[in-house]
């Protein structure tokens, strides 16, 4: 009798069970707090990793234009004067008709050749074989044919020399087609034509790119 009474003295009660229940719950809150807490303090860890790497990222690209700003600086300072000149020749632009004939005129006139018959074409886009890549801008040519009577074949090369030698727009002698007038050898020591060239020139012009408009994001 006196064992099974110490067993229930050993039992705790329901008053004693009550009391502990208050403990128990500040534990689990406790627990609770403590997890979220670590989760939160995980979360805000790995923000701010990835804030630094965002920031760093937009310090190595800052730092990348600055390098190429210096680099471009230092391109058009060294380039702007040939590129300005390239405008000043008229290779750079639109196209300088009466600049050409006006040039072809004073040869002619300088060099006291026979009467020069001239016509220009409409200005195409131009894609030689020979230049690859025009870096963005647009090659443009148009044709020039020449009709000009001769005293002998060095008339047609001394002008197209003096055109060439003008610092102006360039041109390339596509075609150049002789024929005789007089086969009389007496009739070629007087002053007379006793050939026609035919011949045809491209003049050549670089348009710059055109601006690309801005599309709405």
């Amino acid at each position: 009798m006196k064992l099974e009474a110490t067993k229930q003295e050993a039992r705790p009660s329901a008053k004693d069970a009550h009391k502990l229940q208050v403990p128990i719950l500040l534990i689990g809150i406790t627990l609770i707090v403590v997890i979220i807490l670590i989760v939160l303090a995980h979360r805000y860890s790995t923000e701010q990793e990835k804030a630094l790497q965002t920031q760093q990222g937009l310090l190595n690209t800052a730092r990348q234009h600055f390098q190429s700003s210096g680099i471009e600086k230092d391109m058009i300072t060294e380039y702007l004067p040939k590129y300005q000149m390239l405008i000043d020749k008229g290779f750079v632009g639109e196209e300088r008709r009466i600049e050409w004939v006006d040039e072809l005129r004073a040869q002619h006139k300088n060099h006291k050749l026979f009467g020069v018959k001239y016509s220009i074409s409409q200005q195409e886009v131009y894609k030689p074989a020979f230049i690859s890549n025009t870096g963005g801008f647009v090659l443009h040519r148009s044709i020039m044919t020449l009709d000009l009577d001769m005293l002998h074949e060095g008339d047609i090369l001394q002008l197209i020399e003096s055109l060439g030698a003008k610092n102006g727009a360039p041109f390339v002698l596509r075609d150049c087609e002789i024929r005789r007038l007089n086969a009389n050898t007496e009739l070629s020591r007087q002053l007379v034509a006793n050939l026609h060239a035919q011949c045809e020139l491209d003049w050549l012009t670089l348009h710059e790119p055109l601006a690309q408009p801005a599309t709405n994001p």
